[in-house]
């Protein structure tokens, strides 16, 4: 898991990749590598679960994000993550 600390004041570059950032979480959860993805209400952390074989494999996925330069990440192994995922399947029929 990435905890990801972001700036207080969010400048105009960093609004600019807003865009880029959703398109490369979309990536990584296509491929399977992004588990998790949630930011803060008051939008001063983010966090993050990735799938990968060890921290620098996570720290490569992380580099690969647009906003990178402006948030700190903060990485914890975890033993394991459950989460529910039928509260966010919704049904197109």
């Amino acid at each position: 898991m990435v905890e990801f600390e972001l700036p207080e004041v969010l400048s105009n570059d960093f609004t600019r990749l807003i865009p880029a950032q959703r398109e490369t979480v979309s990536q990584l959860f296509s491929q399977g590598h992004l588990k998790s993805y949630s930011l803060a209400t008051d939008r001063s952390v983010m966090w993050a679960i990735f799938m990968a074989e060890s921290e620098f494999e996570v720290l490569e996925m992380v580099a690969q994000f647009p906003l990178a330069e402006f948030m700190t990440p903060y990485i914890s192994e975890l033993m394991f993550h459950s989460s529910d995922s039928r509260v966010l399947n919704f049904s197109l029929n």
